[in-house]
C-alpha cells in the first residue's frame, strides 16, 4: 500500500500519517531506570513490511524493511572484519609472538602470594616509622619531665628557626616584624630535595606557631625551650632510616617543631592553620567521640551573640574526624535537631557541610529551658539501635546564660556514673551570673568555657580535647599505641600522605606524693606519603587493568588508582571503595570483610568506567585481600583473568639487544613507523619529561651510557621495552609496509604492548596521534583488552566546544582489538593492534554499504515513476538518517554531511528524539554515580562592597550615646570588625583575591556522571516513535563482534515530539540525599581501643570564668593599641594558658 508524504503540524494536501494498530512489542526498560517522560513507543512485527511513503505523482519510496536493513548491518560487519584482518595483524602478531617464543618467559601472577608479599612490605615500612616515633614520644616525655619551668623566660632567651619569619619579614605590613627583630630567630640556607619537594635544611628543626598566638607568651616560650631538645632525636632517627619524611611534633599549646626545617608555605592573607585542627592531631589526642550540641536560641540570643554561637558550632564540628559521631540540636522551651538528621550521624565532611549549612538558620525567639535541650541529648547519646563510636559520650551546650542547673536531670540520665561529659560554653559579652554554667560542667567531668568574641572561639573549642586526654594520659602505656590516619593533603606540599601518630603524656608531678599530672602534652607524627606506599606494589605485572587498593577501617581508601583529588582541600581525602568503584552488592560484601579484618578470595562480575569515564563495561575481576598486620588497613589485589600470566622478556643476546634497540631511533621511524614509549621510570638517572619525544631523546642518551642489565634501571622493564620494539617492527615487515592504505581510507594502523611500545605506522601518522603514550592509561587499550571483537573510538568532543574542523584537520576513528594467544594452556593479552579510519572517506563508504549498490563504482539505482523502491542511505539521505552509534551512545557515523563534523558527541545533541528512543527501547542502559573528588569554581560573590554578612549594625542612637561605647556590644563589634579583616568568612570575599588565589578559585564539590552502555537488547528491532503528525519509523541492530549500534530511521519533520533530552555531561551536583544515606549507613568499624574512663581523674579542673563589665578607659587603650598595629598581648589565650599550668 501507498501513504501520501508526511505532513507536519497544519493539515496538507492528503491525509495525515496516524499511528499504526499493531501491537506494543519489544523490550521495556529495565529496573530502576528514570529519565525524561517518554513518548509512546510502537514496535513493528519483525517481519511485517513497514508502510510505503510516496508523495503523489512521483516515485514510491518505502521505508527499508527489515531483511534490507539487516542485510546492509552484515555488509558493515564484513568491511570491518576484512579491514582488520588485514590491516589490523591480529593473527600475524599472534604468530610473531609464537616464532620469538625462546625470548620470554611466561610468569603466572599468584594473587594470595602477591597480596601476602605486598602487605608484608607495606608492614615493614610503617614499622620502621613506628619505632622511630616510639623513640620521639619517649624522648619527648622525659625532656619535659627533666624541664625546670621559668616564669620569667624572655623572648631573647631562646634562639629558634621561626618557619614563618621570612614571609612575615617580607610582608611590610606584618605586626610580627618588629617582634621577630626582638625574638633571636635563625636565619638558614635551604637546599632543594626531591624527596620533600621542597627546600630543606637536616642541621635545624622549624617552628610554626598560629597567628592568634601569642609568641612571646612564657607558656609558649618554655615549650620552645624543651622542645628544642628533640632536635637531635630527630636528626638520629633519620640517620638510621634515611626514607623518613617529615617528623613533627605537635603541641598541645599549638606549637608544632618539624623536621628538617623549611619555610613555611604561607598563604597569600593571613595563616590560620593551628597543628591542633589538623585531623592526624585530633585523632592522636583523644579517642572516638560520641557528641551532641544544643545551642540556647531562646529570645535573649539576638544579634552578635547569636553570630557567635552559630561560628562556634562550626568550629566545633571542624574539630571532629570520620571516628565521630554527632548531632546538633538547638532548644528554648523545646528541643529540636538543626538538620535533618535525627540521630547521631558520623562525622564525615559531607554530614558536616548539612549541619553547618543547617545551623546558619537558626533564629532566637522564646525562653531558655535547658531541661529540653539536655534531654534531647542524653536520648541522643542514649539510643543504642543506631551506629555510633561507642567510646567518649559528651554534650557540648552553648548559651548565653541562665539561672536554672538542671539537677534533676543529670541525676536521671548521668549519675552516679557521670558516663557522659557535659561542656558548657557561655557565648557573648553579658552581666549573667556563669556559677550555674559552671557548676553544670563541674558536676559532669566537663569544662566550662566563655566566648566572649570571635577571637576566642577557635581556641576554646578546641580546648576541650585536653580533657577528653587525661583518661589515656592515666592509662600510660597502654595508651600508648600508634595509630594511622586517613590520606590527606600535607601542609608542606609532600602530596597525599598518611600520618602515624602517638600521644605525648606529661609525666611530671606536682610535688612528691602529688597526683599524677593528666595533661596531654601534644601528638608526635610521622609522615609516610602514597607514593612510597605505592612503590611497593608491583607496577606492571598485573597488566593495563589489575591493581593493588587498600581501605581503612572506615571503608576509605589509602590506594587505588581512582584515589586522584583535583586540588588541594584541607579536609582530609575521604573517598569511600564503594565511590571509588561502581557500587555492588560482591563489592559491598568484600569492603565489610576487609573491615572485618578477613582474608578472601573471590570472582565477581562488576562495571567499570572507562579511564575517559565516558563508558561502562562489564567485566570480569578477581578479588583477593587480607588485612596488613598492626595497621587499620587491610589491601586487596583485582586482577582480570586474562592478566593471570605475562611475558617476561629474556634477551640475554646482547647483539639482539642492539638490534632491537636500533628500532627506537628516530632515524628508522621513517620505514618502521613512529615509536612512542611509555614514560615509566626505566632507570634512577633518567630525566622525566611529558613531551614523548624529549623523553625518548633522554632514554636514547642514557642508554648509550648503561646497558638494560644495569643495576640502576628496571631490568623487568627495560627488557620488556626492547622486546616489544622488536616484535611490533616484525609486523611492520609483515604485514604494514607492503599494504597500500589509501586504498581502504585509512590513516594509520598501530600496536600498542603491556611493555609499553606503541608504534604509528606511517611516521607521519604521528603528527595526529593523540592517545596516551602509556598504553596502560590509554583508554582504547584497557578496553580493548576488556571487550571482545572490535573498539570504535571515536574522537573526543565536548558538547561546549566547536565542531570539529573537517576542511584543515584530517578526523580519524579509531578501531582496536586485542591480540589473544595460548601456550602451553596459557592464555595472554600482551598487545593490542588496530588501524585509524579516515572519517570523511568512511562516511561515503557507510552510504554505499547501507544502500542497494554491491559496490562504490556501480551506479545509483534509479526508482521509476511507476515503481516502488525502498529507501536507501545514499540515494535518500534527505529523507533517511542512517547512523553508527558507539556503546557509550556517541555518534561514530552517519549518511547526513553536516553530521560529519559532530562525530564523537554524545547522540542526544544530536538527535534527541531518536536517542530518547533507543534508551526506551533498552538499547542503552544508564549509570549514575558520583564524584566526590571534584574541584569546582565558586559561585560568583554576590553584593560586593556591601556590608559584612551577619554583622550587627549599630544604630546612629547607638552612636550618640556614651554608654553603648562602653558596653559589651561595642566591644564585642570592634573584634568582630577586626577579626572579619582575618576570618574571610565573616565579610564578602575579596575580588583581588578570588581572582589570584588558588583556594579562592576553586573548592571541593560533588560532580554527578552518568554514562550509558548497552543494554539487554541483542536482537533487530523495527519500532515508530509515536508523536502524531511527527511520528517516525526507525531501525536498529547491534553489528557482531563490534561495539557498535546501526540505526536507520526516517528524518524528523519537525521539533514538537522532544519530550526530553538525555543527558550525559557530567554535572554539579549536591550528591545523594545525606538524609536518606544517613538511614542506611555503610558498614564502617571504629579503632579497636577506647579509653574514656579512669577512676583517678581529677575532675577539680572544671574551668572557671567571671564575668565584668569593661571600662572606657580600658577599652580605648586596646583599641588603640590594635588599630596602631601594636603587639597585642595574650589577651585571648590567657585562660587557655592557665589551664595549661594546672
Amino acid at each position: 500500500m501507498a501513504v501520501p508524504a508526511r505532513t507536519c503540524g497544519a493539515s496538507q494536501p492528503g491525509p495525515a500519517r496516524t499511528a499504526l494498530p499493531w501491537p506494543l512489542r519489544g523490550p521495556r526498560p529495565g529496573p530502576g531506570a528514570s529519565g525524561p517522560p517518554r513518548p509512546l513507543l510502537l514496535l513493528l512485527p519483525p517481519l511485517l513490511l513497514l508502510p510505503l511513503l510516496a508523495a503523489p505523482g512521483a516515485s514510491a519510496y518505502s521505508f527499508p524493511q527489515q531483511h534490507t536493513m539487516q542485510h546492509w548491518a552484515r555488509r558493515l560487519e564484513q568491511e570491518i572484519d576484512g579491514v582488520m584482518r588485514i590491516f589490523g595483524g591480529v593473527q600475524q602478531l599472534r604468530e610473531i609472538y609464537k616464532d620469538n617464543r625462546n625470548l620470554f618467559e611466561v610468569q603466572e601472577n599468584e594473587p594470595q602470594k602477591l597480596v601476602e608479599k605486598v602487605a608484608g612490605d607495606i608492614e615493614s615500612l610503617l614499622d620502621r616509622k613506628v619505632q622511630a616515633l616510639k623513640r620521639l614520644a619517649d624522648a619527648a616525655e622525659n625532656f619535659q619531665k627533666a624541664h625546670r619551668w621559668q616564669d620569667n623566660i624572655k623572648e631573647e632567651d631562646i634562639v629558634y628557626y621561626d618557619a614563618k619569619a621570612d614571609a612575615e619579614l617580607d610582608d611590610p605590613e606584618s605586626e610580627d616584624v618588629e617582634r621577630a627583630s626582638k625574638a633571636s630567630t635563625l636565619r638558614l640556607d635551604f637546599v632543594e630535595d626531591s624527596n620533600f619537594k621542597n627546600k630543606v635544611n637536616y642541621s635545624y628543626t622549624a617552628v610554626q606557631i598560629p597567628t592568634d598566638i601569642y609568641k612571646g607568651s612564657t607558656i609558649i616560650l618554655n615549650e620552645l625551650n624543651w622542645t628544642e631538645a628533640l632536635e637531635n632525636v630527630f636528626t638520629e632517627n633519620r640517620r638510621q632510616d634515611p626514607t623518613l619524611l617529615w617528623q613533627v611534633f605537635g603541641s598541645a599549646t599549638g606549637v608544632t617543631r618539624y623536621y628538617p626545617a623549611t619555610p613555611w608555605r604561607a598563604p597569600k592573607k593571613i595563616d590560620l592553620y593551628d597543628v591542633r585542627r589538623r585531623p592526624w592531631y585530633i585523632q592522636g589526642a583523644s579517642s572516638p567521640k560520641d557528641m551532641v550540641i544544643i545551642v540556647d536560641v531562646s529570645g535573649s540570643v539576638s544579634g552578635l551573640t547569636l553570630k557567635l554561637m552559630k561560628t562556634s558550632v562550626c568550629e566545633m564540628l571542624d574539630t571532629l574526624s570520620d571516628d565521630d559521631y554527632v548531632n546538633v540540636a538547638s532548644f528554648n522551651e523545646k528541643a529540636q535537631p538543626v538538620s535533618c538528621f535525627t540521630h547521631l550521624v558520623q562525622a564525615n565532611v559531607r554530614n558536616k557541610k548539612v549541619f553547618k549549612e543547617a545551623v546558619q538558620g537558626m533564629v532566637a525567639k522564646g525562653t531558655t529551658g535547658y531541661k529540653a535541650g539536655f534531654e534531647y541529648a542524653f536520648d541522643q547519646l542514649q539510643n543504642s539501635n543506631i551506629t555510633r563510636a561507642n567510646c567518649n559520650k559528651m554534650i557540648m551546650m552553648f548559651t548565653d546564660g541562665g539561672e536554672d542547673r538542671v539537677q534533676d536531670v543529670f541525676e536521671k540520665y548521668n549519675w552516679p556514673n557521670r558516663t557522659v561529659r557535659v561542656f558548657t560554653f557561655s557565648v557573648g559579652q553579658h552581666n549573667y551570673d556563669v556559677t550555674p554554667l559552671q557548676w553544670m560542667a563541674c558536676a559532669n567531668k566537663g569544662y566550662y568555657f566563655e566566648i566572649p568574641s570571635i577571637g576566642a572561639i577557635r581556641i576554646n573549642t578546641q580546648e576541650y580535647l585536653d580533657v577528653l586526654g587525661r583518661p589515656m594520659v592515666l592509662a600510660g602505656k597502654e595508651a600508648k599505641q600508634v595509630q594511622w590516619t586517613n590520606v590527606y593533603e600535607d601542609a608542606l606540599g609532600l602530596g597525599l600522605v598518611v600520618t602515624g601518630t602517638l600521644p605525648v603524656f606529661n609525666l611530671t608531678q606536682d610535688g612528691p606524693g602529688e597526683k599524677k599530672n593528666q595533661l596531654i602534652l601534644g601528638v608526635m607524627g610521622i609522615d609516610v606519603a602514597l607514593n612510597d606506599i605505592k612503590r611497593l606494589t608491583p607496577n606492571y605485572t598485573l597488566g593495563a587493568n589489575g591493581y593493588v587498593f587498600a581501605i581503612d577501617l572506615n571503608g576509605y581508601v589509602l590506594l587505588h588508582p581512582n584515589l586522584k583529588p583535583q586540588s588541594n582541600f584541607r579536609e582530609p581525602v575521604t573517598l569511600d571503595f564503594l565511590d571509588a568503584e561502581l557500587e555492588d552488592e560482591n563489592k559491598e560484601e568484600i569492603r565489610r570483610s576487609m573491615i572485618d579484618g578477613n582474608r578472601g578470595h573471590k570472582q565477581i562480575r562488576t562495571l567499570v568506567k572507562s579511564l575517559d569515564e565516558r563508558y561502562i563495561d562489564e567485566v570480569t575481576r578477581n578479588y583477593t585481600w587480607m588485612p596488613i598486620r598492626n595497621t587499620n588497613y587491610s589491601l586487596g589485589l583485582v586482577l582480570p583473568p586474562y592478566s593471570t600470566f605475562y611475558l617476561q622478556a629474556n634477551l640475554s643476546d646482547q647483539i639482539l639487544q642492539v638490534k632491537y634497540f636500533e628500532f627506537l631511533l628516530p632515524s628508522s621511524f621513517e620505514s618502521e613507523g613512529h615509536v612512542f614509549i611509555a614514560p615509566r621510570e626505566y632507570c634512577k638517572d633518567l630525566n622525566a619529561s611529558d613531551n614523548n619525544t624529549e623523553f625518548l631523546k633522554n632514554f636514547i642518551e642514557l642508554m648509550e651510557k648503561v646497558t638494560p642489565d644495569s643495576k640502576q634501571c628496571n631490568n623487568f622493564l627495560l627488557h620488556n621495552l626492547i622486546l616489544d620494539t622488536g616484535i611490533t617492527q616484525q609486523l611492520v615487515e609483515r604485514v604494514w609496509r607492503d599494504q597500500d592504505l589509501n586504498t581502504y581510507s585509512l590513516l594509520a594502523v598501530f600496536a600498542a604492548t603491556d611493555g609499553g611500545i606503541t608504534r604509528v605506522f606511517p611516521n607521519k601518522a604521528a603528527e595526529d596521534w593523540t592517545e596516551n603514550p602509556e598504553p596502560f592509561n590509554a583508554s582504547f587499550y584497557r578496553r580493548s583488552l576488556d571487550n571482545h571483537g572490535y573498539i570504535f573510538k571515536p574522537p573526543h568532543q565536548d558538547a561546549l566546544l566547536r565542531p570539529l574542523e573537517l576542511e584543515n584537520d584530517t578526523v580519524g576513528i579509531l578501531i582496536s582489538t586485542a591480540v589473544e594467544f595460548s601456550l602451553g594452556g596459557r592464555t595472554l593479552r600482551p598487545a593490542v593492534v588496530g588501524v585509524k579510519l579516515d572519517l570523511e572517506a568512511w562516511a561515503e563508504k557507510f552510504k554505499v554499504l547501507a544502500s542497494n549498490r554491491t559496490h562504490q563504482d556501480q551506479p545509483q539505482k534509479q526508482c521509476g515513476p511507476s515503481s516502488h523502491c525502498e529507501m536507501d542511505c545514499e540515494v535518500n539521505n534527505e529523507d533517511l538518517l542512517c547512523v553508527l552509534i558507539d556503546d557509550g551512545g556517541f555518534l561514530v557515523l552517519s549518511n547526513q554531511n553536516h553530521q560529519w563534523d559532530q562525530v564523537g558527541r554524545f547522540f542526544s545533541e544530536v538527535d534527541a528524539n531518536l536517542m530518547l528512543a533507543l534508551y526506551n527501547n533498552s538499547f542503552y542502559t544508564r549509570k549514575e554515580s558520583y564524584d566526590y573528588q571534584a574541584a569546582c569554581a565558586p559561585p560568583p560573590p554576590g553584593n560586593l562592597g556591601a556590608a559584612p554578612r551577619g554583622v550587627f549594625v549599630p544604630t546612629v542612637a547607638d552612636f550618640l550615646n556614651l554608654a553603648w561605647w562602653t558596653s559589651a556590644a561595642a566591644w564585642s563589634l570592634f573584634q568582630q570588625l577586626l577579626y572579619g579583616l582575618i576570618y574571610h568568612s565573616w565579610f564578602q570575599a575579596d575580588p583581588a583575591e578570588a581572582e589570584g588565589s588558588p583556594e579562592a578559585r576553586e573548592s571541593s564539590c560533588v560532580m554527578k556522571q552518568t554514562q550509558y552502555y548497552f543494554g539487554s537488547v541483542n536482537a533487530s528491532y523495527n519500532a515508530i516513535i509515536d508523536c502524531g503528525n511527527c511520528s517516525r519509523l526507525f531501525h536498529a541492530q547491534r553489528l557482531t563482534n563490534t561495539n557498535l549500534l546501526f540505526v536507520v530511521a526516517e528524518k524528523p519533520l519537525c521539533s514538537q515530539c522532544e519530550a526530553g533530552r538525555l543527558l550525559q555531561k557530567e554535572t554539579h551536583s549536591d550528591g545523594p540525599e545525606q538524609c536518606e544515606l544517613v538511614q542506611r549507613p555503610r558498614y564502617r568499624r571504629g579503632p579497636h581501643i577506647c579509653f574514656d574512663y579512669n577512676a583517678t581523674e581529677d575532675t577539680s579542673d572544671c574551668g572557671r570564668g567571671a564575668s565584668f563589665p569593661p571600662s572606657l578607659s580600658i577599652l580605648v587603650s586596646l583599641q588603640l593599641l590594635l588599630l596602631l598595629g601594636l603587639p597585642p598581648g595574650p589577651q585571648a589565650p590567657v585562660h587557655a594558658q592557665a589551664s595549661r599550668r594546672l
